[in-house]
Protein backbone atom coordinates (compact mmCIF):
# COMPACT_ATOMS: atom_id res chain seq x y z
CA UNK A 1 0.00 0.00 0.00
CA UNK A 2 1.63 3.15 -1.13
CA UNK A 3 -0.25 6.23 0.31
CA UNK A 4 -0.27 10.20 -0.59
CA UNK A 5 1.09 12.58 1.75
CA UNK A 6 -2.09 13.80 3.31
CA UNK A 7 -2.71 10.31 4.36
CA UNK A 8 0.82 9.53 5.83
CA UNK A 9 0.08 13.58 7.22
CA UNK A 10 -3.46 11.82 8.92
CA UNK A 11 -1.41 8.91 9.97
CA UNK A 12 1.04 10.33 11.71
CA UNK A 13 -1.36 12.50 13.95
CA UNK A 14 -3.26 9.27 15.05
CA UNK A 15 0.00 7.98 15.89
CA UNK A 16 1.38 10.72 17.51
CA UNK A 17 -1.66 11.62 19.55
CA UNK A 18 -5.17 10.91 18.50
CA UNK A 19 -5.54 7.30 18.99
CA UNK A 20 -3.67 7.61 22.38
CA UNK A 21 -0.76 10.11 22.80
CA UNK A 22 2.67 8.84 22.53
CA UNK A 23 5.70 10.32 24.02
CA UNK A 24 9.28 10.44 22.46
CA UNK A 25 10.03 6.42 23.86
CA UNK A 26 6.85 5.38 23.23
CA UNK A 27 7.42 6.33 19.72
CA UNK A 28 10.52 4.04 19.45
CA UNK A 29 8.21 1.40 20.97
CA UNK A 30 6.17 1.22 18.51
CA UNK A 31 8.13 1.58 15.56
CA UNK A 32 10.34 -1.47 16.64
CA UNK A 33 8.00 -3.37 16.65
CA UNK A 34 8.02 -3.10 12.90
CA UNK A 35 11.34 -3.97 12.49
CA UNK A 36 13.10 -0.66 13.47
CA UNK A 37 16.15 -0.77 16.25
CA UNK A 38 15.81 2.78 17.29
CA UNK A 39 16.75 4.10 20.50
CA UNK A 40 15.94 6.92 22.42
CA UNK A 41 17.97 9.54 23.93
CA UNK A 42 20.11 12.97 23.45
CA UNK A 43 19.56 14.31 20.03
CA UNK A 44 16.48 12.79 19.32
CA UNK A 45 14.31 14.64 17.07
CA UNK A 46 10.87 15.88 17.35
CA UNK A 47 8.29 13.58 17.71
CA UNK A 48 6.45 14.93 14.25
CA UNK A 49 9.70 14.51 12.89
CA UNK A 50 10.41 11.27 13.40
CA UNK A 51 7.36 9.61 12.71
CA UNK A 52 7.25 11.51 9.21
CA UNK A 53 10.64 9.89 9.07
CA UNK A 54 9.88 5.96 9.90
CA UNK A 55 6.12 6.53 7.86
CA UNK A 56 8.53 7.66 4.81
CA UNK A 57 10.84 4.66 5.14
CA UNK A 58 7.93 1.75 5.20
CA UNK A 59 5.42 3.49 3.01
CA UNK A 60 4.75 0.94 -0.01
CA UNK A 61 6.25 -1.86 2.43
CA UNK A 62 4.34 -4.51 4.16
CA UNK A 63 5.55 -2.84 7.46
CA UNK A 64 2.79 -0.23 6.46
CA UNK A 65 -0.08 -2.81 6.78
CA UNK A 66 0.97 -4.07 10.08
CA UNK A 67 1.48 0.02 11.16
CA UNK A 68 -1.97 0.46 10.88
CA UNK A 69 -3.45 -2.99 11.81
CA UNK A 70 -0.70 -2.25 15.31
CA UNK A 71 -2.48 1.22 15.60
CA UNK A 72 -6.61 0.26 15.34
CA UNK A 73 -5.38 -3.24 16.90
CA UNK A 74 -8.89 -3.42 19.02
CA UNK A 75 -7.94 -4.78 22.04
CA UNK A 76 -6.63 -1.26 22.91
CA UNK A 77 -10.03 0.50 22.49
CA UNK A 78 -11.24 -2.26 24.64
CA UNK A 79 -14.59 0.13 26.24
CA UNK A 80 -14.19 2.79 23.62
CA UNK A 81 -14.96 0.96 20.16
CA UNK A 82 -16.87 3.48 18.91
CA UNK A 83 -14.27 5.94 19.03
CA UNK A 84 -11.91 3.05 17.51
CA UNK A 85 -14.28 3.02 14.94
CA UNK A 86 -14.48 6.88 14.56
CA UNK A 87 -10.68 7.14 13.88
CA UNK A 88 -10.74 4.56 11.03
CA UNK A 89 -13.43 5.90 9.44
CA UNK A 90 -11.84 9.90 9.92
CA UNK A 91 -8.63 8.18 8.06
CA UNK A 92 -10.54 6.71 5.72
CA UNK A 93 -11.40 9.60 4.03
CA UNK A 94 -7.84 10.30 3.15
CA UNK A 95 -7.17 6.39 1.96
CA UNK A 96 -10.10 6.90 -0.10
CA UNK A 97 -7.91 9.25 -3.04
CA UNK A 98 -5.02 6.15 -2.41
CA UNK A 99 -8.19 4.00 -3.49
CA UNK A 100 -8.10 2.24 -0.09
CA UNK A 101 -9.85 1.49 2.96
CA UNK A 102 -9.72 0.20 6.24
CA UNK A 103 -12.56 -2.65 7.24
CA UNK A 104 -12.81 -3.84 11.03
CA UNK A 105 -14.84 -6.53 11.21
CA UNK A 106 -15.19 -7.67 14.74
CA UNK A 107 -11.22 -7.56 16.48
CA UNK A 108 -10.05 -8.29 12.26
CA UNK A 109 -8.58 -5.28 10.59
CA UNK A 110 -8.02 -5.28 6.62
CA UNK A 111 -7.66 -3.56 3.81
CA UNK A 112 -9.53 -3.59 1.05
CA UNK A 113 -9.35 -2.04 -2.55
CA UNK A 114 -11.84 0.76 -3.76
CA UNK A 115 -12.13 1.34 -7.65
CA UNK A 116 -13.50 4.89 -7.28
CA UNK A 117 -12.97 8.22 -4.43
CA UNK A 118 -16.34 8.13 -2.33
CA UNK A 119 -16.54 11.15 0.24
CA UNK A 120 -19.22 11.06 3.07
CA UNK A 121 -20.37 13.21 5.96
CA UNK A 122 -22.09 11.63 8.19
CA UNK A 123 -22.77 15.33 10.30
CA UNK A 124 -26.71 15.93 9.72
CA UNK A 125 -26.12 19.36 11.10
CA UNK A 126 -25.52 22.40 8.42
CA UNK A 127 -22.20 23.03 7.62
CA UNK A 128 -21.04 26.10 8.69
CA UNK A 129 -18.59 28.29 5.66
CA UNK A 130 -15.40 29.92 6.88
CA UNK A 131 -17.60 33.62 5.77
CA UNK A 132 -20.53 32.84 7.76
CA UNK A 133 -18.79 31.42 10.64
CA UNK A 134 -16.66 34.64 10.11
CA UNK A 135 -19.61 37.15 10.34
CA UNK A 136 -20.86 35.87 13.54
CA UNK A 137 -20.62 38.27 16.75
CA UNK A 138 -20.19 37.59 19.70
CA UNK A 139 -20.42 40.20 22.59
CA UNK A 140 -19.95 38.04 26.00
CA UNK A 141 -16.72 36.42 25.81
CA UNK A 142 -16.35 36.85 29.12
CA UNK A 143 -13.93 34.06 30.01
CA UNK A 144 -14.67 34.68 33.85
CA UNK A 145 -17.90 33.86 34.12
CA UNK A 146 -17.12 30.61 32.98
CA UNK A 147 -15.65 30.49 36.73
CA UNK A 148 -12.52 28.73 36.05
CA UNK A 149 -9.74 29.02 39.06
CA UNK A 150 -9.05 32.37 39.63
CA UNK A 151 -5.06 32.75 38.38
CA UNK A 152 -6.59 30.45 35.52
CA UNK A 153 -8.82 33.16 34.69
CA UNK A 154 -6.25 35.71 34.77
CA UNK A 155 -3.65 34.34 32.66
CA UNK A 156 -6.26 33.45 30.14
CA UNK A 157 -7.86 37.37 30.05
CA UNK A 158 -4.25 38.17 29.22
CA UNK A 159 -3.90 36.02 26.49
CA UNK A 160 -6.98 37.11 24.85
CA UNK A 161 -5.68 40.86 25.51
CA UNK A 162 -2.12 39.66 23.93
CA UNK A 163 -4.03 37.62 20.76
CA UNK A 164 -5.98 41.17 19.79
CA UNK A 165 -2.83 42.65 19.78
CA UNK A 166 -0.94 40.32 17.36
CA UNK A 167 -3.63 40.12 15.18
CA UNK A 168 -3.80 43.84 14.72
CA UNK A 169 0.15 43.48 14.38
CA UNK A 170 -0.53 40.90 12.08
CA UNK A 171 1.43 38.50 13.78
CA UNK A 172 -0.39 35.05 12.16
CA UNK A 173 1.39 31.90 14.03
CA UNK A 174 1.02 33.97 17.10
CA UNK A 175 -2.65 34.18 17.30
CA UNK A 176 -3.18 30.55 16.06
CA UNK A 177 -0.59 29.18 18.83
CA UNK A 178 -2.09 31.77 21.29
CA UNK A 179 -5.83 30.96 20.53
CA UNK A 180 -5.09 27.30 19.97
CA UNK A 181 -3.41 26.73 23.60
CA UNK A 182 -6.17 29.21 25.34
CA UNK A 183 -8.95 26.79 23.85
CA UNK A 184 -6.96 24.19 25.62
CA UNK A 185 -6.68 25.88 28.99
CA UNK A 186 -10.37 26.81 29.01
CA UNK A 187 -11.56 23.19 27.70
CA UNK A 188 -9.16 21.51 30.98
CA UNK A 189 -10.86 23.72 33.36
CA UNK A 190 -14.36 23.31 32.34
CA UNK A 191 -13.48 19.08 32.31
CA UNK A 192 -12.15 19.87 36.13
CA UNK A 193 -15.39 21.36 37.21
CA UNK A 194 -17.12 19.09 35.45
CA UNK A 195 -15.44 15.83 36.32
CA UNK A 196 -18.54 13.82 36.37
CA UNK A 197 -20.16 14.76 33.40
CA UNK A 198 -16.02 14.52 31.37
CA UNK A 199 -15.33 11.03 32.69
CA UNK A 200 -18.88 9.47 31.67
CA UNK A 201 -19.10 10.82 28.43
CA UNK A 202 -18.57 8.24 26.01
CA UNK A 203 -15.78 10.23 23.96
CA UNK A 204 -13.86 10.42 27.11
CA UNK A 205 -9.88 10.17 26.85
CA UNK A 206 -9.34 6.10 27.69
CA UNK A 207 -6.22 4.12 28.20
CA UNK A 208 -5.55 0.88 26.68
CA UNK A 209 -7.30 -0.76 29.66
CA UNK A 210 -10.65 1.48 29.08
CA UNK A 211 -9.71 3.63 32.12
CA UNK A 212 -10.39 6.80 31.91
CA UNK A 213 -7.04 9.34 31.92
CA UNK A 214 -6.39 12.50 34.47
CA UNK A 215 -7.22 15.22 32.76
CA UNK A 216 -3.77 16.67 31.84
CA UNK A 217 -3.39 13.30 29.93
CA UNK A 218 -6.05 14.58 27.26
CA UNK A 219 -5.51 15.76 24.22
CA UNK A 220 -7.31 18.86 22.77
CA UNK A 221 -9.37 16.55 20.38
CA UNK A 222 -10.54 15.07 22.87
CA UNK A 223 -11.71 17.94 25.04
CA UNK A 224 -13.41 18.94 21.96
CA UNK A 225 -15.04 15.86 21.22
CA UNK A 226 -16.42 15.55 24.79
CA UNK A 227 -17.44 19.05 25.29
CA UNK A 228 -19.42 18.65 21.92
CA UNK A 229 -20.69 15.45 23.56
CA UNK A 230 -21.97 17.58 26.33
CA UNK A 231 -23.21 20.13 24.35
CA UNK A 232 -21.07 22.70 25.69
CA UNK A 233 -20.40 24.25 22.27
CA UNK A 234 -22.02 23.43 19.04
CA UNK A 235 -21.09 21.87 15.98
CA UNK A 236 -19.58 25.13 14.21
CA UNK A 237 -17.00 25.85 16.97
CA UNK A 238 -16.34 21.94 17.66
CA UNK A 239 -15.52 22.05 13.26
CA UNK A 240 -13.45 24.87 13.48
CA UNK A 241 -11.71 23.56 16.83
CA UNK A 242 -10.33 20.60 15.44
CA UNK A 243 -8.91 23.23 12.29
CA UNK A 244 -7.75 25.23 15.29
CA UNK A 245 -5.80 22.32 16.56
CA UNK A 246 -4.41 21.26 13.25
CA UNK A 247 -2.92 24.53 12.60
CA UNK A 248 -1.46 24.70 16.22
CA UNK A 249 0.96 21.95 15.67
CA UNK A 250 2.47 23.43 13.45
CA UNK A 251 4.04 25.10 16.15
CA UNK A 252 6.93 22.45 15.42
CA UNK A 253 9.11 24.05 12.85
CA UNK A 254 9.77 21.20 10.69
CA UNK A 255 6.20 20.29 11.15
CA UNK A 256 5.71 23.99 8.91
CA UNK A 257 8.39 23.13 6.55
CA UNK A 258 7.39 19.88 5.53
CA UNK A 259 3.75 20.99 5.35
CA UNK A 260 4.10 23.76 3.71
CA UNK A 261 2.10 25.81 5.72
CA UNK A 262 2.36 29.91 6.02
CA UNK A 263 -0.90 31.42 7.58
CA UNK A 264 -2.33 34.62 7.07
CA UNK A 265 -4.46 37.17 8.24
CA UNK A 266 -7.91 35.26 7.11
CA UNK A 267 -6.54 32.03 8.71
CA UNK A 268 -5.71 33.93 12.07
CA UNK A 269 -9.05 35.60 12.11
CA UNK A 270 -10.67 32.32 12.38
CA UNK A 271 -8.72 30.74 14.86
CA UNK A 272 -9.32 33.58 17.24
CA UNK A 273 -13.21 33.74 16.09
CA UNK A 274 -13.30 29.66 17.13
CA UNK A 275 -11.76 31.04 20.52
CA UNK A 276 -14.04 33.72 20.73
CA UNK A 277 -17.36 31.63 19.95
CA UNK A 278 -15.85 28.63 21.92
CA UNK A 279 -16.11 31.25 25.07
CA UNK A 280 -19.31 32.22 23.86
CA UNK A 281 -20.91 29.26 23.97
CA UNK A 282 -19.39 27.49 27.12
CA UNK A 283 -20.53 30.49 28.97
CA UNK A 284 -24.02 30.15 27.74
CA UNK A 285 -24.15 26.45 27.83
CA UNK A 286 -22.99 25.74 31.76
CA UNK A 287 -25.49 27.59 33.42
CA UNK A 288 -27.27 23.98 32.97
CA UNK A 289 -24.85 22.34 34.53
CA UNK A 290 -24.58 24.88 37.10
Amino acid sequence: MVLNSKSLEKLRLLINEETEYRSGPKLVEFFNGLGFNDNYGQGFPSRWMYTDERLSKINGTPELDKCIKNLFNPVNFIGRISELDEHINQLNQYLAFDKWKVIRKDTLITFQRVDKVELHDNNTEPVVSEDKFLEKEFEDISIGAIGLDGTVTQTLERRLEEIKKCLNAKSALAVIFLSGSSLEGILLGVALKLPKEFNTANSAAKDKEGKVKQFPEWTLAQLINTAYELRLIDEDVKKFSHSLRDFRNYIHPYQQVSSGFNPDEHTAKICFQVLKAGIFQINKKMKAYA
